[in-house]
């Protein structure tokens, strides 16, 4: 195919330069009926692109094939079989994948613990009853690297009846899982492997980054270009490759979550970063890593900072890291992440991606150059200095990994949409939890519905809100009390 091509831009450079007029949604006519305000806050290009996909960009029966053809080049680039284009992010083709692999009465999918609070609610959702496979967590720097093949193994052996498995790497923390491995694992026992490569958009561009999930034999795999590419906020791609997962089933179960209105700029924005990446996408991220190499020696030189990088890799950790995720431990500081993070943004006009008990994570793209870096650089150098000034942070209790191993008793969906009640924190211990409470970011649920509440992942729960953890699911903001089965 011809990659220098990208369809669905030039369809909707040819509309506007045909001056196609529709009488149809959008209501706003090409940013005709929004008031000055909101046109100059928004700009109006934005307006004069927004048009509809079928009887706009497309005729009614979309003939110009324009998204399929760009979902074509889409796959050819990255070396996948079949590509669909979402605009409702990665958590909508996660779902999809889930109902698609596991989906109908009593279905069964092998899920890391780590999952995305995405996952959740497809298993809220579907009805799917989810068999955990265990990250390797590390009792030192708790956080978890994603599983072995060993373990991986171990779950078949337990649960041979589950559809497929469900993993995700890269993870939030830049981490990446033997997918190759665990490939050949779940392909010993006829299984689909899914991978929830969210964080991974620019990985299959570079042969310097962690290796792409298509290339390591995942059947399919779901990315969000707008997390590591050059694509609008939502902007999601799935891939499929092999014999293992029915493709109409897939695209169906996507078209039943999906909007009937997709946003035509999410579409042609993957489209074009496409393009961009098939031409230049080597040159471009060969300079992105080396920049986040020299940051991620600048960083390592600021007093009471250490970027995390051996210690994240080992036999018994992750099989490989995405070294633009520059993970930087403050503990030595003598604060938490959660105090680093705000102090960033309110001082230095500076947002970090993730901040948890004694970490921050800078995720450093394609876009960013020696300006973007050398302001970083100078927000962590002043963060080090003010720190001295901080308030002591209250304690966050770490609970052993088996404590935050809870049991599951009831279907996440029975648990969640079944009769319940809300009693306090003091209460919950040995309750059936009825809501998800999820640490954001990295949005991976401590509690889960349908599992059983223990004293520890209380008291984990309760000192992390005290030390600033942000639980935006919690139906109690407050987090005095918590929804369990009644």
């Amino acid at each position: 195919m011809d990659q220098s091509r990208a369809p669905l831009l030039e369809a909707l450079e040819a509309y506007r330069r045909d001056e196609r007029y529709g009488f149809t949604p959008p209501g706003h006519r090409h940013g005709r009926g929004v008031d000055d305000r909101t046109r100059v806050a928004i700009g109006a290009d934005a307006f004069a692109s927004d048009v509809l996909a079928a009887g706009g960009l497309d005729d009614r029966r979309m003939t110009g094939g324009y998204l399929s053809d760009a979902e074509n080049l889409m796959a050819e680039a990255v070396g996948a079989e079949m590509a669909f284009f979402s605009t409702c992010g990665s958590s909508l083709s996660v779902k999809a994948a889930m109902m698609a692999v596991a989906g109908g009465e009593n279905g069964e999918l092998l899920i890391t613990r780590d999952a995305h609070k995405s996952i959740v609610a497809g298993l809220i959702f579907s009805g799917l009853r989810p068999r955990w496979v265990r990250p390797r967590w590390d009792q030192t720097l708790h956080l978890t690297h994603p599983p072995s093949p060993e373990e991986v193994r171990k779950a078949w052996e337990t649960d041979p009846q589950a559809s497929g498995l469900l993993l995700v790497s890269p993870t939030p923390y830049g981490t990446c899982a033997d997918i190759r491995a665990i490939a050949d694992v779940c392909h010993e026992f006829g299984k689909p492997l899914i991978v929830d490569e969210a964080w991974g958009a620019h990985l299959p561009f570079h042969d310097e980054l962690p290796t792409w999930a298509m290339d390591a034999g995942a059947d399919v795999c779901v990315v969000s270009v707008h997390k590591m590419g050059a694509g609008f906020e939502q902007g999601s791609v799935f891939h499929v490759q092999g014999d293992l997962v029915d493709r109409t089933r897939l695209s169906q179960c996507a078209d039943l979550l999906m909007t009937t209105s997709p946003n035509v700029l999410i579409y042609s924005a993957l489209d074009g970063w496409r393009r961009f990446m098939v031409e230049s996408g080597r040159e471009i991220l060969g300079r992105a890593l080396e920049l986040a190499r020299s940051v991620r020696r600048s960083v390592d030189e600021i007093p009471g900072l250490k970027v995390m990088h051996d210690e994240l890799l080992h036999e018994e950790a992750s099989h490989d890291l995405d070294e633009m995720q520059v993970l930087i431990d403050v503990s030595e500081l003598g604060v938490n992440g959660y105090q680093c993070a705000d102090w960033l943004r309110e001082n230095c006009r500076v947002d970090v991606g993730l901040s948890d008990h004694r970490r921050i994570l800078a995720t450093l793209s394609h876009a960013d150059d020696e300006g973007t870096a050398a302001r970083l650089l100078d927000a962590l150098s002043e963060l080090s200095r003010a720190a001295t000034d901080f308030e002591t942070p209250p304690a966050i209790w770490q609970p052993s990994p088996d404590d935050l191993q809870l049991e599951n008793r009831m279907l996440p969906r029975d648990a969640f949409f079944g009769d319940t009640e809300a009693v306090s924190l003091d209460e919950a211990p040995g309750r059936i939890a009825a809501e998800q409470i999820t640490p954001y970011p990295p949005g991976i649920p401590v509690v889960v519905p349908g599992e059983v509440l223990d004293e520890a992942v209380v008291k984990y729960l309760r000192t992390g809100k005290n030390a600033g953890m942000n639980l935006p699911d919690a139906a109690d903001d407050a987090l005095e009390t918590i929804k369990v089965v009644r």
